[in-house]
């Protein structure tokens, strides 16, 4: 009997400790400052002219719980949590059989988030799964309902969750759906909104419907068991036929949601913007986002792909001066897929590796007229064996060809010849200078873009072209400003010299041999379908491989770069390839049309002499009625008529 009575009175000194916790922990958050919710994670984003392009918490439109349907409201808080106008933040019997279920069948879905927990979580957080965050978010979930109704917490849950392609808050979802404010949804409707959160991709409607409405058919049958509705009206509400917007839809999406990601991606690595940020009165972000560029991209895009084809896309348009991205696509409909393939994606590129080869070329004393012979030809290897590259459709010169001619064709032998000339570890370093940090293999193939690297940071490693030497830092975000005028990041411009310009400027005007019908001989050059299209001059280089196709071309006012492929690396057909240099060709030509004819292209260096020459071979050439071309040579590097073929020189 003494053994219970110390037991009870244990208990009640635990009770009393446990409640005077309790009690401090809610005096605490009571005298806490008020969180403003309101405004929290209140994002403004600014264009390049400082002109307000997205604002709000995600969610575009704001409506008051008054404005929201019944069946709606109902629906969300007997699948999310039934509890939630008698706890305070936190479900613990529902902790506590979640536990329990996962615990006996070794299944950790079970969840027991509330509605005040989810909404924390979306106001202040970021959706790692550190023990860390779980105390901020259950710091911020006591914060929210010491200083707010539920009423008040349930309409910003409302009006800042994830319904799935790209739209926030139930204003917003509805309209993009139905067509229809959220205050004139049907239970079928409402039912079926209900159920996207969980897993926006899954459950939406428009792309996995028998997914939807499984889940549907869940959030009704919940109502039916806490006697919301019966279930003769949820046999009505499931099978009643819902009319989607379809077309509606597809004008209502816009991929400059990629852009928006690629900015919120960014803010998340700036050391300057404190974990608390979301505190305060919301964000301005002053971007490097041009809205004349960004539609001239999109619609190119949009006008270039049959609607039966399966094929992907990404692209770049950046200032190669600063490395400010003026316009991005991360795939071809954000409202299909929000895979940002611009920023996240890896794939092989393909020949457009080849500038930086070329680039190390000239820098080891090559010029454009130096010399291999165009042959089929085999490489021997350390371990014995061969690599034996093949020409696009096995065409071959069996002659002596000119850098700019191989430049022209987009010749793999003499990339290869080259690459093993100078040594593996030319290229890369190249590359390094420039900014590509992806890994690159010390192995033949390797100019001919066997290894992968994102699109993004090639157009940076081109922009090292167009400035004429200058390594860029790709970035979206001028300025960062919050609610209080202080700002807490200033992007600045670091240009660090890293090519000689003079060299870089030979390169360019090599680049331009892509689509001059100068070079047709043996083989047309890669790109000569654009010679009589394109009205001003531009670098541009393409790149192929089975299951990708790039085009990346420049002057000295803009990078534009496009990749188009296959997720699943799918091959592509030969009509595939067109695309890539149709999007980069009317994006590039259109963003330009009000520059003169010159003045996007570069005065020539000083050290620097222009040359008639026959191209093809590269040898000197003064008869003007002869085929010639006029290229260009660090001065006292001019060819002669008996220089040497790099193939009678022993590789060492």
């Amino acid at each position: 009997m003494k053994v219970w009575k110390i037991m009870w009175k244990g208990c009640k000194f635990i009770l009393i400790f446990l409640l005077l916790v309790i009690g401090g922990v809610f005096l605490y958050v009571k005298l806490s400052p008020k969180l403003t919710i309101n405004s929290a994670n209140n994002i403004s984003l600014y264009d390049s002219n400082d002109i307000i392009f997205f604002q709000g918490s995600e969610a575009k439109e704001w409506v008051s719980l008054d404005q929201i349907s019944d069946s709606l409201i109902q629906a969300t808080i007997y699948t999310e949590d039934k509890n939630f106008y008698h706890h305070f933040g936190f479900d613990f019997l529902r902790i506590l059989k979640a536990m329990y279920i996962n615990i006996r069948y070794h299944d950790m879905s079970q969840g027991a988030s509330t509605i005040t927990q989810q909404y924390a979580k979306n106001l202040f957080l970021d959706f790692d799964k550190t023990w860390r965050r779980k105390w901020e978010e259950a710091w911020y979930t006591l914060r929210i309902e010491a200083n707010y109704s539920k009423d008040e917490i349930l309409e910003g849950y409302l009006n800042t969750i994830n319904y799935g392609h790209g739209k926030y808050g139930i204003e917003n979802a509805s309209k993009f759906y139905f067509g229809k404010s959220a205050s004139e949804l049907s239970l079928a409707e409402a039912s079926l909104l209900t159920g996207i959160p969980k897993s926006p991709t899954n459950y939406s409607p428009l792309l996995h419907l028998d997914n939807a409405k499984k889940r549907q058919w869940l959030v009704l049958n919940n109502l039916v068991r806490s006697h919301i509705i019966t279930q003769e009206e949820m046999d009505k509400a499931y099978e009643e036929e819902l009319v989607f917007m379809v077309e509606d839809q597809k004008e209502m999406s816009s991929n400059i949601s990629y852009y928006q990601d690629a900015v919120m991606n960014e803010l998340k690595t700036i050391s300057s913007i404190p974990n608390n940020y979301s505190e305060g009165n919301g964000l301005k972000i002053y971007t490097t986002f041009d809205a004349e560029y960004q539609k001239i991209l999109e619609e190119n895009v949009k006008n270039t792909f049959p609607d039966d084809s399966s094929l992907e896309v990404a692209s770049v348009v950046m200032d190669p001066n600063s490395g400010g991205v003026y316009a991005l696509i991360g795939g071809r409909d954000y409202n299909q897929s929000s895979y940002n393939r611009a920023i996240f994606s890896y794939r092989q590129v393909g020949s457009t590796m080849k500038p930086f080869l070329y680039y190390s070329a000239l820098e080891n004393g090559f010029t454009s007229s130096s010399a291999f012979i165009s042959e089929p030809t085999s490489f021997p290897m350390e371990n014995g064996q061969f690599y034996s590259p093949v020409n696009y459709n096995n065409k071959y010169g069996n002659k002596p060809i000119s850098m700019a001619t191989a430049i022209a064709y987009s010749e793999n032998i003499y990339a290869v010849k080259t690459h093993m000339f100078l040594g593996y570890d030319s290229l890369i370093q190249t590359a390094r200078r420039v900014g590509i940090t992806e890994k690159l293999e010390e192995v033949p193939s390797l100019p001919l873009g066997t290894n992968e690297i994102n699109i993004l940071h090639m157009a940076a490693g081109y922009s090292a072209f167009a400035n004429l030497g200058y390594k860029v830092k790709p970035h979206f975000i001028r300025k960062v400003v919050d609610g209080y005028g202080n700002v807490l990041y200033e992007a600045h411009d670091e240009k660090e010299l890293v090519l000689n310009p003079s060299l870089v400027f030979i390169l360019n005007q090599l680049l331009t041999s892509t689509y001059d019908s100068a070079f047709i001989d043996y083989n047309y050059p890669t790109a000569i379908g654009l010679a009589g299209k394109l009205k001003h001059k531009y670098a541009l280089k393409s790149g192929t491989t089975q299951s990708d196709n790039w085009n990346i071309g420049f002057n000295k006012n803009v990078v534009c770069a496009v990749w188009v492929g296959n997720d699943d690396n799918q091959e592509l057909t030969t009509k595939d390839y067109k695309y890539a240099q149709n999007i980069w060709f009317h994006t590039i030509e259109e963003i330009e049309k009000d520059v003169g004819e010159e003045d996007g292209w570069y005065e020539k260096p000083k050290n620097v002499v222009a040359m008639l020459v026959e191209p093809i071979s590269g040898k000197p050439m003064d008869d003007p009625q002869k085929n010639t071309k006029v290229m260009y040579y660090l001065r006292g590097t001019e060819p002669r008529m008996e220089d040497p073929v790099f193939d009678e020189i022993p590789i060492q």
